[in-house]
């Protein structure tokens, strides 16, 4: 016969339980702490193989090359849109900007989209942001979802330097603070980007960015690039700056010049963060991403700024490391690597559940087994125009690019025999084989993520422009 339950055996259960919860949330508190922290910094307009770390002798660059020097270097990574606020959208939701509403400049992310903010203070991260957004303001007063917003600024009339220098301050406000769980801190840079005001010709703060960033009087210049000259066969639809035909050599070596001083600039304020994190004692419980919204003409092709599908514009610095667990100092150049990777990547190292729906995976098993195998292609897209938009496919050995309603509208490169993209070989025979397939990974991309069910919304930007002509 059971033994009848008494009050005392109902007080003695009930106190093992409450025990048991409160065992729980400890180990699940313990849980939590265990997690590595994610510290994401990103610059902006800065090219792969602008580094010293990878062979740039023009620059010296000592900060990011310690998070190369703890980690892996992935030297054919691309973003998904060579521009700020579609990049950056794709960057922080592992989804192709066309998806999420991202066609253009200062567009917002699609509030239906979960970006990393929301994902991981969701797995209990403290999360915080600073610097550069603009989805779509530049420095939204509002906030970011997910984000505890850390400096609200203006950007004004200030340049990038002055910007970032307050971007470095807040980041290491935030690493000094004492807490009880991991963080997810993104610091968000603008240089080099104030490159862009050197290729215009109507900045009232040209001068003073020459003044800042400009070779002194005998200083030694950079040479051109090797493809300096437009490629053999190039669309129509590459409409150049105006203006830029009236560069002589010596103009863009200093454009050159000063574009290398600006990298050296984020790269000190990069080593104050860095300095800061080291200073908490959080640098071994850290997990670094290190990249880049897009990158730079710089003179290739005699290009300047972004929104093109050469290496220069296309491809970005991609850096993962944690010291003490990752391999150190590897240089990567046979994976591709995405932006699209960045969520999905830090998600893995940090235990915490991804978004449904990413476009990009994980690096980390390639990270840690350079023979696994990775992406067989990746894919960035642009809108030029009212013509739709245009993409591009990199596969191991060759780039494919398309510029709907442009006459001779498809671009074929072999990057192992020409990796500075001078021959168009869209129409060479022996290569049509190739043509067709890029053709057939870009139309299985784009019924994948729903190209077609998502018209290019309208530009924010080209009213004001309008109304300036």
């Amino acid at each position: 016969m059971p033994r009848r339950v008494t009050r005392r055996d109902f007080i003695k259960a009930g106190a093992a339980g409450l025990c048991a919860i409160a065992l729980g949330d400890q180990r699940a508190a313990a849980e939590a702490r265990n997690r590595p922290n994610v510290l994401l910094i990103t610059t902006d307009q800065q090219r792969a193989d602008v580094m010293s770390a990878v062979g740039s002798r023009w620059l010296k660059t000592p900060h990011m090359d310690s998070i190369a020097a703890q980690g892996v270097c992935f030297m054919n990574s691309y973003c998904p849109y060579p521009l700020c606020s579609p990049s950056r959208a794709s960057l922080h939701t592992s989804r192709m900007p066309h998806e999420i509403g991202v066609d253009h400049n200062n567009l917002p992310i699609d509030p239906a989209v979960p970006i990393s903010g929301q994902v991981f203070r969701a797995a209990g991260y403290d999360t915080g942001y600073c610097g550069k957004w603009h989805l779509p303001a530049v420095y939204p007063s509002d906030g970011i979802a997910g984000f505890e917003v850390l400096n609200k600024t203006s950007r004004s009339r200030k340049l990038a330097r002055d910007v970032d220098e307050e971007t470095m301050k807040a980041a290491v406000d935030f690493l000094q603070r004492k807490r009880d769980k991991p963080f997810l801190l993104v610091v968000s840079f603008i240089n080099p980007h104030d490159v862009c005001l050197l290729a215009g010709e109507d900045s009232p703060l040209l001068a003073e960015v020459w003044k800042k960033y400009g070779p002194a009087e005998g200083a030694e210049l950079p040479p051109l690039p090797p493809n300096f000259a437009p490629p053999a066969g190039e669309p129509d639809a590459m409409l150049r700056r105006p203006g830029h035909e009236r560069w002589d050599e010596n103009h863009w070596r200093r454009y050159r010049y000063a574009y290398f001083r600006m990298v050296e600039d984020v790269d000190r304020q990069v080593g104050g963060v860095l300095d800061a994190l080291r200073r908490a004692g959080q640098e071994e419980k850290t997990v670094i991403v290190f990249t880049s919204d897009h990158g730079e003409g710089l003179a290739s092709h005699q290009w300047t700024g972004k929104m093109m599908f050469y290496e220069e514009e296309a491809a970005v610095p991609l850096l993962v490391a944690r010291k003490g667990g990752t391999p150190a100092g590897r240089i990567d150049r046979t994976h591709l690597g995405s932006a699209l990777d960045v969520l999905p990547t830090i998600c893995d190292y940090a235990g915490v559940e991804p978004p449904a729906v990413m476009r990009g995976r994980s690096l980390r098993p390639i990270i840690e087994k350079p023979d696994a195998p990775g992406h067989e292609f990746v894919v960035s897209e642009m809108v030029r125009g009212g013509a739709g938009r245009c993409f591009m496919v990199r596969t191991s050995k060759y780039k494919y690019i398309t510029f709907p309603g442009a006459e001779r509208a498809e671009m074929l490169f072999d990057l192992e025999s020409d990796p500075g993209e001078m021959i168009n070989a869209a129409g060479a025979a022996a290569l049509a084989g190739q043509l067709e397939r890029h053709r057939q990974l870009l139309a299985k991309w784009n019924q994948t993520t729903d190209e077609a069910g998502h018209p290019v919304r309208p530009n924010p930007e080209a009213p004001r422009r309008k109304a300036k002509v």
